[in-house]
């Protein structure tokens, strides 16, 4: 349940000359309905980006096509959570190379150079294509070929958080998409989807964001019955904004959690339970870590440090006209990110 507006038509997200929020983005909606028109501030200010993730079982892959102003980000990465064993690779490249579109899903994305052939189609009917070709530190070839379907009844958490008229952000969280395909490492193939559930993850950002901040993100998806789960929820860089991106989806359709969550975890220990409670009653869970990608780039001028846990949730969820569904053994991950861009 939430106390924040439902918008229902598309939207700008900035003032026509593109410098300040526009008041009526100010809200969610169930599809992506915001126009990021991000111009008219100084170099530095303006972060884009598309983050895919494919939680498959025993094995995550992810892409990132980045574009945060004073220079472009683009990575595959790889883990198979059974070994421990991952890979993948990160290129960084100068100002204007990464390009994204406003309307997220609408062009092509693609990035080739520095031994990295990315290529995110634009949406289609069949959903979205992820491609990638690259080779490891220790000389193995890499690539994957995956389709990420949206069902066309399927709803997400898009939300405007706004810390003030200046410095706000348009995420798009979108969860639980079927996906199948394939990875290749060497001569190792691995099946995505197909006999077993894999479930692709969708992360849009687009917005004018402070130097400096911290956030939560969570979310997972998985069958419990006869019922389709997807987990979204965030802290941290929503606090005191009157806005949030807590919800689920229960068999494709959106409950929006406008309250801010409580999470319990231990930076320090990142492997032991992560906890996600809703003071309201609406959800509670637990995600048990297999597997912690930590991360920690540049300095205290432009760095960033990252525990990303992948495991299994359980918990329950109940949905705004009361059903309560419990579940174990969800596909999911957590993650606390420390940013200074």
């Amino acid at each position: 349940m939430t106390h924040e507006p439902e918008l229902r038509e598309p939207v700008d997200l900035c003032t026509p000359d593109g410098a300040r929020l526009a008041p009526a983005a100010r809200g969610w909606s169930r599809h992506p309905l915001h126009r990021a028109n991000l111009d008219g501030a100084e170099i530095g200010r303006n972060k884009r980006w598309d983050y895919w993730a494919v939680l498959a079982g025993d094995f995550v892959v992810s892409c990132v096509y980045s574009d945060i102003d004073v220079i472009g980000l683009a990575d595959v990465w790889w883990a198979d959570l059974r070994t421990g064993r991952s890979g993948g690779i990160g290129i960084i490249t100068e100002p204007g190379v990464m390009r994204l579109p406003q309307l997220c899903g609408t062009a092509d994305l693609q990035v080739h150079r520095d031994g990295l052939e990315l290529e995110i189609d634009a949406d289609d009917a069949a959903g979205t294509r992820l491609r990638a070709t690259w080779t490891e530190p220790d000389g193995r070839a890499g690539r994957f070929d995956l389709t990420v379907s949206r069902p066309a009844d399927l709803e997400s958490i898009n939300v405007v958080i706004p810390w003030s008229d200046d410095t706000f952000n348009f995420t798009s969280k979108q969860q639980a998409l079927p996906t199948t395909g394939s990875l290749t490492v060497g001569d190792e193939t691995f099946v995505i989807g197909g006999d077993s559930d894999a479930w692709g993850v969708l992360d849009v950002g687009r917005g004018r964001w402070p130097s400096s901040i911290q956030w939560n993100w969570g979310g997972g998806a998985g069958r419990t019955g006869d019922h389709v789960i997807g987990l979204q929820f965030g802290a941290r860089w929503t606090e005191g904004t009157g806005f949030t991106e807590n919800g689920f989806l229960l068999d494709g359709v959106a409950t929006k959690i406008g309250r801010e969550l409580i999470w319990t975890y231990d930076w320090e220990e990142a492997m032991s339970p992560w906890t996600i409670e809703d003071p309201g009653g609406q959800l509670s869970v637990v995600l048990q870590p297999i597997f912690d990608k930590y991360t920690n780039t540049g300095d205290a001028t432009l760095g960033s440090e990252v525990h990303q846990v992948f495991g299994r949730y359980s918990g329950f969820v109940v949905d705004d006209a009361g059903r309560r569904v419990e579940f174990s053994e969800l596909q999911g991950f957590a993650e606390e990110a420390r940013q200074n861009w």
